[in-house]
């Protein structure tokens, strides 16, 4: 469970940077069409750091209810 948790991160993690990538490249072709990719780079970011402190407080749980 723990795993499928962190790999789940890193895939927010690869989304935000698959999104960056694209404003970069994109933006000086066409602004309008990367506010779509903004708003998944911002979403993601925030859902990788949401999913890390959750799962980091799963794991602290887990090691208390075993002491």
């Amino acid at each position: 469970m723990i795993k499928i948790l962190r790999y789940t991160e890193y895939l927010y993690l690869a989304v935000a940077i698959i999104s960056i990538y694209k404003i970069i490249t994109l933006w000086p072709v066409s602004p309008k069409d990367t506010y779509i990719f903004i708003f998944f780079a911002v979403v993601s970011i925030a859902m990788f750091l949401f999913r890390r402190n959750y799962r980091k407080r799963f794991e602290k749980r887990k090691r208390e209810n075993q002491k």
